[in-house]
């Protein structure tokens, strides 16, 4: 029995090692789960923002590649991706933007400061949509291919590293899928 007692805890630590280390060769760790990856984009349930172009699901279900970003202008990070948001605008991404649980004025006061790289806008003040979409904080953007089907999901600010290394691949296969579909007869 007190042979046991001596083995037991260097057993049970290399078991917890081997779970940590294998935690720690995922490919991305910072990912969160999206059922939604493959599936058709969840509803939009956005209200009207003043003075802003809205969208709606039938929107996300046009053709081409775009973008869906969840932000608020109480979010810190927002801010940081923002100018990053305006250059993928600049190159012809469409992004549409989901104003999420913040005040009106605030966000449009967002705007006016920083520029706006949406295409479209709408607000979800009780984050109604932002639940459908399995949204877990802001910011989070999600790529939507020209079916509307949801081909990725980032959650975080879109930094330039985020981009090169993940967004931009995905855009990628995306445009030779769309490609591919064109030509075939």
């Amino acid at each position: 029995m007190a042979k046991w007692g001596m083995i037991a805890p260097p057993v049970i630590f290399a078991a917890l090692a081997g779970v940590f280390i294998w935690g720690m060769g995922r490919e991305n760790p910072n990912d969160l789960p999206s059922v939604l990856i493959g599936q058709p984009a969840p509803q939009v349930i956005v209200e009207p923002m003043s003075g802003q172009v809205p969208f709606t699901a039938e929107t996300l279900a046009k053709d081409g590649v775009k973008l869906v970003n969840f932000w608020a202008s109480w979010c810190a990070p927002c801010r940081v991706e923002h100018p990053n948001l305006e250059l993928l605008a600049g190159e012809g991404l469409p992004i549409y933007g989901i104003n999420y649980k913040d005040d009106a004025q605030k966000a449009q006061g967002f705007l006016d400061e920083l520029g706006s790289p949406y295409t479209a806008l709408g607000a979800d003040p009780k984050g109604k949509m932002a639940l459908e979409w399995g949204v877990y904080g802001v910011p989070e953007t999600f790529v939507v291919d020209g079916e509307g089907k949801v081909l990725a999901r980032f959650a975080g600010p879109l930094t330039q590293r985020v981009i090169a290394e993940r967004l931009r691949p995905v855009l990628e296969s995306a445009a030779k899928t769309t490609a591919a579909k064109t030509a075939a007869p």
